[in-house]
């Protein structure tokens, strides 16, 4: 079986892209493909797919997301709006949350 990558991010995040043709661009990732170790990440990464019509749809021109390795995207802050690391902290309650490095803010609800 192949390895899989490990990552912070989770479907539903805002990350920032920090590399490539897209670098500086923000967007919520649709599906994380962890077997790839790549990120499905909304209006980002887009192609254009010539279908041929198939029955229930038209054909033509499709653009749609292309995936995008998991090193090439940083988890986006808001607040100040750049790209953050991510590190996981057990609470005292039990839970373990994941937060953002430089301030220390929880993410996940």
């Amino acid at each position: 079986m192949k390895d899989q990558i490990k990552t912070n991010l989770k479907k539903g995040d805002q990350v920032v892209v920090i590399t490539g043709k897209d670098r500086g661009k923000h967007g919520r990732i649709l599906q994380v493909l962890l077997k790839e170790g790549t990120l499905l990440v909304e209006r980002i990464n887009m192609i254009k797919r010539h279908t041929k019509p198939q029955r229930g749809q038209e054909g033509g021109i499709v653009e749609k997301e292309s995936p995008i390795h998991i090193s090439n995207v940083m988890y986006y802050d808001a607040a100040t709006g750049k790209g953050v690391r991510i590190a996981k902290k057990n609470l005292e309650d039990g839970r373990k949350v994941r937060i953002m490095s430089g301030s220390g803010e929880v993410i996940d609800r």
